[in-house]
C-alpha cells in the first residue's frame, strides 16, 4: 500500500517562497517517478513538476519554470517542491503523485500517476 502525505503549504505574500514536502510509504519509492500537480477552484488539475526515479531528469510546466524546483531524497522517501517568486495565480491545492510504472520517464500526464496524496493548500496573497 502506497501512501503519500504532503506538507508545507500555507499563506504567503506574492514574491515569497514555500517548500512543499511529500512523504511516501513503501520500500520501492526509489523505483518510481514522482510529480506535483495543482488544482485551483473551478479549474482542472494541472501538472506542475515531475522527477524521474533517480532524480536525474526533471520537467516543469511553463508557468513555473525558473521559479519552482522539484527534488527527491530516495534515502528518506521524500520529494520536495521549492517554490520561489510566488504569484497569486499559484494559489491552489497541491498534490504529490507517484507514477504507476517503475523506471518510466518523467510524465506530465495525470493518467501516468496511480497514487495521489490528499493535497496541501497554497495561498498567495497580492
Amino acid at each position: 500500500q502506497v501512501q503519500l502525505v504532503e506538507s508545507g503549504g500555507g499563506l504567503v505574500q506574492a514574491g515569497g517562497s514555500l517548500r512543499l514536502s511529500c512523504a511516501a510509504s513503501g520500500r520501492t519509492f526509489s523505483s518510481y517517478g514522482m510529480g506535483w500537480f495543482r488544482q485551483a477552484p473551478g479549474k482542472e488539475r494541472e501538472f506542475v513538476a515531475g522527477i524521474n526515479w533517480s532524480g536525474g531528469s526533471t520537467s516543469y510546466a511553463d508557468s513555473v519554470k525558473g521559479r519552482f524546483t522539484i527534488s527527491r531524497d530516495n534515502a528518506k522517501n521524500m520529494v520536495y517542491l521549492q517554490m520561489n517568486s510566488l504569484k497569486p495565480e499559484d494559489t491552489a491545492l497541491y498534490f504529490c503523485a507517484r507514477q504507476t510504472v517503475a523506471g518510466a520517464v518523467v510524465s506530465s500526464m495525470s493518467s501516468s500517476y496511480g497514487y495521489w496524496g490528499r493535497g496541501t493548500q497554497v495561498t498567495v496573497s497580492p
